[in-house]
């Protein structure tokens, strides 16, 4: 009986270290063939950018192509249901931005969750934007905005790149903190020749799109949207120095199908740090507007989840429908 009661607890301790050498093994090999990376926007758009920056680093530290696949329209839906519906077997993943945290609320008809239905992978790192003003407008800080804004309810037109939008967003939470009335106009492309022009006069923009009209003085930056300064506008203060609080950024990260092994999950997430914190890695993704930041996937979920609870308040408070 003692011989028998020894094999058991014998093979019983096997079979509960199987699964961890499973994953072990499974993350020792794994990529064995090519990994596709889903972008939810167009060629040659930030994104798409930043994933095939991502995905030929990753190439080369893991031995098998990470090839980037467009799937553009509804907002980055599409490429996200994509990955969704995906096997969870970690050669389909997803370039995921805060349009996922917005689009949660935005879109009332999606068929998954963004939250449940999309692990998180890596922050790769975040988008500052910056708000700007026409030179025209005789203001030169924010609380000098603010007050000619008060003054002035429903005179000043804010540029937007489309209804629901980061852009958008970002400046219905300032119009919500500073208690403003700004008349949003929305455009379906680039609005810089009538911001140049002060058919509108001001907008909150990604910094690299700005930057070469800020250094000329032909824009005049109030404030990033970072919670911290940014090395591109070093000079330029945060919203938060003025709007306690304010803190609205873009990221870009990546994301895979829930129930992805974990295995699977931490070594990208590894791999993915050790990029994004390369000195020439780092230097290349601030040329393309990113601040590197890495996270574990535990703090990427909650910045995620913060996000979209954050953007909620703003799109009910706002009463924006997606068009």
């Amino acid at each position: 009986m003692k011989l028998r009661r020894r094999k058991f607890l014998h093979l019983a301790a096997v079979a509960v270290t199987l699964p961890s050498a499973s994953r072990y093994v499974l993350a020792q090999a794994y990529p064995t063939r090519p990994v596709r990376i889903i972008v939810g926007f167009p060629a040659g758009v930030a994104p798409d950018i930043i994933a095939r920056v991502i995905g030929q680093a990753l190439s080369e530290r893991l031995g098998q192509q990470f090839i980037v696949e467009n799937r553009p329209g509804a907002g980055s839906n599409i490429g996200a249901e994509i990955v969704v519906r995906a096997p969870p077997d970690g050669y389909a993943l997803l370039l995921a931005v805060s349009s996922g945290a917005i689009n949660a609320t935005l879109y009332s008809n999606l068929s998954f969750n963004f939250i449940r239905d999309i692990a998180p992978v890596a922050m790769i790192g975040l988008a500052p934007f910056v708000m700007v003003v026409n030179p025209k407008l005789p203001t030169r800080t924010v609380p000098e905005f603010i007050a000619y804004a008060k003054a002035n309810p429903g005179k000043i037109n804010m540029a937007s790149q489309g209804n629901g939008l980061a852009s958008h967003l970002m400046g219905e939470l300032f119009k919500m903190m500073a208690g403003v009335n700004l008349v949003h106009v929305p455009y379906s492309g680039s609005f810089a020749a009538d911001l140049l022009g002060g058919q509108v006069q001001v907008a909150f923009v990604p910094i690299t799109s700005v930057i070469e009209y800020i250094k000329d003085a032909r824009l005049r930056p109030l404030a990033v949207t970072t919670a911290t300064r940014v090395e591109l506008l070093p000079d330029a203060p945060t919203m938060g120095e003025f709007l306690s609080g304010y803190d609205a950024t873009g990221w870009n990260g990546i994301g895979a199908p829930r129930r992805t092994p974990s295995a699977i999950i931490e070594k990208l997430n590894k791999e993915i740090d050790a990029i994004v914190l390369d000195p020439a890695m780092k230097a290349r993704l601030i040329s393309l507007g990113i601040e590197p930041l890495s996270m574990t996937p535990a703090e990427f979920g909650k910045r995620i989840a913060d996000d979209t609870e954050k953007w909620a308040k703003v799109i009910k408070f706002a009463k924006i429908k997606a068009e």
